[in-house]
């Protein structure tokens, strides 16, 4: 299977492609420089990236970071699987370890994820987050908001905005998962 599909579900097809490889690298980079902004710089940050490609995000997210303001900035991953209100009680998901290696009470905490839909996913992280502490300040940077909340959850960090349909989905294609580098907008075939 090619790379270009390998993430691509069967019944799917690609529609558009949003945001190449050089696109997210500026976007990440716009968001960087608002993150460093809002918090006043790095002190007291930390970043958590949702499994999985916000992990990968959040990771990208500090070592830029970290190159502007010259601190190192904590970079935790958790896992919300265990959290979510919208699983079958049927299924059986696999839950990923939670590592988050700092203490999180006290900090700014930017929670990481990819794209942003229901708000679930978010709801869930923090259900998650708190288990573990408690921040001084969360906020939620996503590289795409799709639209079509169904929680009052809304990101301080937004890289793009993409209305779509209730049909259409949005795909993040990262090289750290996929061997590729782009967002594709994608609709289940009839």
């Amino acid at each position: 299977m090619s790379s270009k599909n390998s993430a691509l579900q069967p019944g799917v097809r690609q529609k558009a492609q949003l945001m190449s490889g050089s696109e997210i690298e500026r976007t990440l980079v716009r968001l960087v420089h608002e993150i460093i902004e809002k918090n006043d710089g790095a002190k007291d940050l930390g970043l958590v990236g949702i499994r999985r490609r916000g992990v990968f995000l959040a990771q990208r997210i500090g070592k830029m970071i970290e190159r502007i303001e010259k601190v190192p900035v904590p970079v935790g991953s958790l896992d919300i699987t265990a959290y979510r209100d919208d699983l079958s009680p049927l299924a059986k998901p696999v839950v990923q370890k939670s590592e988050i290696g700092f203490p999180i009470t006290g900090k700014n905490i930017v929670l990481v994820d990819d794209i942003l839909y229901t708000g679930r996913t978010t709801r869930a992280a923090m259900d998650a987050l708190f288990r573990q502490g408690r921040p001084k300040r969360v906020q939620l940077c996503v590289l795409i908001d799709r639209g079509h909340r169904e929680l009052p959850i809304e990101a301080a960090f937004v890289g793009r905005r993409v209305q779509t349909t209730e049909n259409e989905r949005i795909e993040l294609l990262l090289r750290e998962v996929d061997e590729t580098e782009k967002v594709l907008l994608v609709e289940k075939e009839h």
